[in-house]
């Protein structure tokens, strides 16, 4: 896959904020959609070391990616733009549906669209997990931490304050002799 970098901070912009307008349920499906698949600003790889990276770092996963993004591609100025790009419509339209949801919350209806999206967003969730997860198929040793990290938290319900650091540190091993 060939991959081209925006061109200037306005395509940075634009790029992230329709991820941000589109990002309903979640905004990881939606920012490997438009940076992978549509716009092809990073490959696949990159763009799943890029999360991880991020899911590591306090604060929401892809608010740090456009930061990380933004600065690799024009230094401080391009963090500010993308990480306001990604926020701008989603912070207004939150506003409004708080203003909204505020006098219908205990309306039943609305509940129930509530808990439909909640579950759509799963959904979604889980699809984009399995994308990311397909640079790590010719990697066994990859996916067995993977897998490892998703039965210790998920299964074993152990903190990510103990999970993150070890599973760091094992990858780091494991990568040191070359199997990563």
């Amino acid at each position: 896959m060939e991959v081209t970098p925006p061109k200037s901070l306005w395509e940075l912009y634009l790029g992230f904020l329709s991820i941000g307008a589109r990002s309903f349920g979640g905004v990881l499906p939606w920012a490997h959609r438009v940076l992978v698949e549509e716009r092809r600003w990073v490959a696949p790889n990159d763009f799943a070391e890029v999360v991880a990276l991020c899911q590591f770092l306090p604060g929401p996963n892809i608010g740090n990616a456009s930061v990380v993004l933004g600065r690799r591609w024009f230094g401080v100025r391009g963090a500010v733009v993308a990480f306001l790009g990604l926020m701008a419509l989603p912070f207004v339209w939150v506003l409004a549906l708080a203003v909204l949801y505020a006098d219908w919350a205990t309306d039943p209806a609305v509940r129930a669209v509530v808990t439909g999206i909640g579950i759509a967003g799963g959904g979604l969730f889980m699809g984009t997990a399995l994308k990311l997860a397909k640079p790590l198929m010719g990697k066994p040793w990859g996916l067995g931490v993977a897998v490892a990290c998703f039965g210790v938290v998920a299964i074993g319900r152990v903190s990510l304050f103990i999970a993150l650091p070890v599973a760091v540190f094992c990858a780091w091993l494991i990568s040191r002799q070359g199997k990563l």
